[in-house]
């Protein structure tokens, strides 16, 4: 964490450094009118192509809450929103061959080479409401009793055929598995089965998912399990299912319901029949002689055998023999095993397979490309590792560059994940916000709940491309990680009228800068020891570091209690200026004495955005 605070200042020297060296006058330069830009450049690359000076550029990009220095490489969006403000218009430029297979939203060519090809299904519900005796029903196999306590471990794909017609199923662990690759741009479901247990009806996770699997905009077929349990209200589901904007239907909707027994096997061939009809509205088409393209589904490393990965197949058929790059690795598909372990020798779209030949353990969620060589896909992985260590600014949207984007064409709708302190916060919050939109810029809550902002609510952000809200609560420390490192933004406020006006600011372009806290590190009380006049806590920095000046608050059971900063920091009886991860120190804070073990500190600094 000190390295990556020590890159902030770096970038911030690095711009002083680039004005210096803009000859002056240099930003009267008159911008081109008509551009053709990159999808990923530098500031003076984007300066020379529009014809102005880097200064002028860097100024645009801080005005929509960009910081980067003249040598930082930005991506497309934030080169439009530079563009746009300087009068001209920009196009994207095309990609070479090789240079675009990183790319989740490929296009099929539009020949006779297309065919029909299997749905892919994604079974989603409550942790104990049936899912994989659903799939282990469908599947005529026993999957549930391999698993530890009867409950899914591992992310598994398995095909079936139905009336001559393949389908893909995908059984996840839950919401976050789904989302998490969502997040990351793969986009490998065509329809969720909501799984409801028709005894419990729709729990808190049926909610999530529900949220989620909106965010993605996949169609959802609803699976009322368990009709065969003597205290089973399908009625009350079904109004449940209202009560959460998914009309069946049987009540004039559009959801399709399917009442189901995983146990003893009733409706379960209503389901796939829907399932199926459901695929074809869809005219889910791809060509199966074209180079694979598929998406890692889960990896792991075997003792034995190497690296594997589950591979879906998305279009093109994979063969042993491909020289393949899997985001940031490479190999040659060695050995490929269907969803039952037997080998095969191809793999068309939409049929799941493990593959063996990489050269280390891709990420869930990785695009895997075939290509012509294993020096192209060395040189491919290996470009995309500089590029991903270069790339440093956030393509998320953010509240202080919202009505530039929206100028630029490149926002209409504005997703927001929402979180309260309180329940009954919820609906008037959520409320307000939705009634602020246009028909230019929509806004859309993909979640709403109560309690703290956790790294699943920054999962959800990404994967909708939204911003997180939180009134009367606070990101946890991980969230908040994870939220920097993604580019995230996470606004917070404790009055709702606040809230509502820069929510609203930003939509007609009158947000004024605001600034934000930049945690720099935490530490744990572990003793309290009394100096007098005052008591300092014995801590032990447990990420980040700590700084003697430095602003900083007190958590008890995560929620603040005193803020300040720190007025005190001593390594055994010596007096230190910073105090770095790994080590115990005396912590004392300004105007606070009361520590308890067990108290976080939270070291912070204030940050200006926009």
């Amino acid at each position: 964490m000190r390295q990556r605070y020590g890159r902030s200042r770096g970038r911030a020297r690095g711009t002083k450094r680039a004005a210096k060296a803009e000859a002056p006058g240099a930003g009267k330069s008159e911008p081109r009118s008509n551009v053709v830009i990159p999808p990923a450049l530098t500031v003076k690359q984007l300066a020379d192509i529009l014809g102005v000076s880097g200064i002028e550029v860097i100024k645009y990009l801080m005005r929509n809450g960009i910081m980067a220095n003249i040598n930082q490489v930005i991506d497309f969006d934030s080169a439009v929103i530079v563009a746009t403000e300087l009068g001209c218009e920009a196009t994207e430029e095309p990609q070479t061959a090789g240079g675009d297979v990183e790319k989740y939203d490929f296009k099929e060519e539009d020949s006779a080479a297309q065919k029909q090809r299997p749905p892919v299904v994604t079974i989603m519900g409550h942790v104990d409401h049936g899912k994989t005796k659903l799939l282990d029903t469908i599947r005529e196999t026993n999957v549930v009793d391999t698993e530890a306590g009867n409950i899914t471990q591992h992310i598994g794909a398995y095909q079936v055929e139905v009336h001559g017609q393949k389908i893909t199923f995908i059984d996840t662990p839950g919401h976050e598995a789904f989302t998490a690759m969502r997040a990351r741009g793969a986009k490998v479901t065509d329809i969720v089965i909501l799984v409801v247990a028709a005894d419990d009806g729709i729990m808190p996770q049926t909610v999530e998912a529900i949220d989620h699997v909106r965010a993605a905009d996949v169609p959802i077929v609803v699976a009322i399990n368990k009709i065969d349990k003597p205290d089973a209200n399908v009625d009350r589901v079904k109004q449940q299912l209202a009560d959460n904007n998914l009309l069946i239907e049987e009540w004039g909707g559009d959801i399709v319901c399917v009442q189901v027994s995983a146990k003893r096997g009733d409706g379960i061939s209503d389901l796939l029949e829907n399932l199926l009809i459901v695929a074809e509205v869809q005219e889910l088409r791809a060509n199966p002689a074209r180079p694979a393209i598929g998406v890692v589904i889960e990896a792991s490393l075997d003792s034995s055998k190497g690296s594997l990965a589950t591979v879906l197949v998305q279009t093109g058929t994979l063969n042993i023999g491909n020289n393949v790059v899997v985001g940031e690795t490479w190999g040659k598909i060695k050995a490929m095993f269907d969803d039952r372990g037997r080998r095969i020798r191809g793999a068309e779209p939409a049929m799941p397979v493990e593959v063996l030949g990489l050269n280390s353990v891709p990420q869930a969620g990785d695009l895997l490309t075939v290509v012509s060589s294993e020096k192209e896909g060395r040189a491919e992985a290996q470009r995309r590792q500089s590029e991903r260590a270069g790339i440093s600014v956030s393509m998320a949207p953010r509240l202080s560059n919202l009505f530039a984007r929206m100028q630029a064409g490149q926002e209409k709708e504005l997703n927001i994940v929402l979180k309260t302190d309180v329940q009954g916060s919820l609906d008037p919050i959520r409320i307000s916000l939705e009634r602020l939109g246009s028909d230019e810029l929509k806004v859309r809550i993909v979640h709403s709940d109560s309690g703290n902002i956790t790294e699943n609510d920054v999962m959800l952000a990404i994967a909708s491309k939204g911003i997180i809200i939180g009134f009367n609560t606070r990101p946890e420390p991980g969230a908040k990680l994870l939220a920097d490192q993604e580019g995230v933004d996470i606004r917070c406020y404790e009055v709702i009228y606040k809230l509502v006006e820069d929510v609203e600011k930003a939509l007609v372009g009158l947000l004024e800068p605001t600034y934000v806290d930049v945690v720099e590190g935490h530490a744990e009380v572990r003793a309290v020891f009394a100096v007098r006049p005052v008591k300092i806590a014995g801590a032990y920095v447990t990420d980040g570091k700590f700084s003697r000046g430095a602003q900083a608050r007190v958590l008890r059971g995560g929620e603040i209690i005193h803020e300040s900063s720190v007025s005190s920091l001593k390594h055994f009886k010596e007096n230190v200026r910073e105090m770095a991860a790994g080590f115990e120190c005396g912590i004392g804070i300004e105007g606070f004495s009361a520590f308890e073990v067990g108290d976080i500190i939270e070291s912070y600094r204030k940050e200006r955005m926009g």
